[in-house]
């Protein structure tokens, strides 16, 4: 157990250090401008002034002193930063030396660190087909690698992928409108392709600005020939033995998977969802900063 913990520990340290200095180096600027607070936050009362627009006037003050007072308003710089990370089983998938879970893991505390750097709250859910753990949002580096712990850590008590389950929580959790980064491998969908958290992605989009950041496998978008492979669902346990050596069935594996990225592209442009697909293999730098560039 102690060498567990001692393990634990050194990869926190090693996910702080790395990531950490990318978010200062790199993403400060950029995440700043492309998430910076858009409303505007109750400042204090003064008394009115010639010019001062009457649609501001604080009646009630007004009132009570018998002279005429003003309500000011100032802009909001901080944020509120929830990352909703998806620990199903399939995010254990890996095939170029890292799984899809850690990518996410180490993506998820780039953001952290950003928003902590532009003073900002960040919260975390982890979900499965339920929500596992949710961790409101706080400021502070503490709080953060709790954040991170829990990433590395955690152990779902479920296998199965429910992003709608997420986004009602989302909704029903948090009342005042929050910055939210979905990642997942956004495979939650039913038998004809079609994503299932639809209704919930619509509602979610109308209360928070909501971003979505995919991961996936290179293996997912195309197989290799490898002859007779006995494969096995992760999420649902079913197995299947697939003729890779089949270029028919290697054809129709990847004409699959690409209606499958068209579908939920279609879904997130419609809901003019910001959106980011990066393998596991690829340089996760260049796919973030083209997200904030796009903001």
């Amino acid at each position: 157990m102690q060498a567990s913990a001692t393990d634990l520990l050194k990869r926190v340290r090693k996910i702080e250090i790395k990531t950490r200095a990318l978010s200062r180096q790199i993403f400060a600027g950029e995440y700043h401008s492309a998430f910076k607070g858009r409303g505007m936050a109750f400042s204090e009362v003064r008394e009115y002034q010639w010019g001062d627009d009457v649609r501001s006037m604080d009646w009630n003050v007004t009132a009570r002193l018998r002279s005429p007072y003003v309500k000011v308003f100032e802009e909001e710089r901080e944020l509120t930063v929830v990352l909703l990370v998806d620990v199903s089983r399939s995010g254990l998938f890996g095939t170029v030396g890292e799984t899809k879970r850690e990518r996410l893991a180490e993506i998820a505390a780039v953001l952290s660190f950003s928003a902590i750097l532009n003073n900002d709250k960040v919260g975390a859910l982890f979900f499965s087909d339920k929500v596992e753990k949710f961790i409101p949002p706080k400021k502070g580096r503490s709080h953060l690698l709790h954040i991170i712990r829990e990433m590395l850590e955690l152990q779902p008590s479920s296998d199965g992928t429910d992003i709608g389950a997420a986004l009602r929580f989302l909704t029903n959790a948090l009342k005042k409108k929050c910055t939210a980064f979905v990642l997942s491998d956004m495979l939650d969908v039913d038998a004809a392709g079609m994503p299932r958290y639809e209704e919930a992605l619509k509602v979610a989009v109308n209360r928070h600005d909501i971003s979505v950041i995919q991961i996936h496998d290179p293996l997912e978008r195309a197989l290799p020939a490898v002859g007779l492979v006995h494969a096995k669902d992760a999420e649902t346990g079913r197995t299947a033995w697939v003729d890779t050596s089949s270029r028919a069935f290697r054809t129709a594996y990847v004409a699959w998977s690409a209606a499958l990225a068209r579908t939920q592209e279609q879904l997130l442009n419609k809901y003019r969802i910001d959106h980011v697909d990066i393998a596991t293999d690829e340089d996760y730098v260049k796919g973030l900063m083209a997200l904030f560039n796009r903001r």
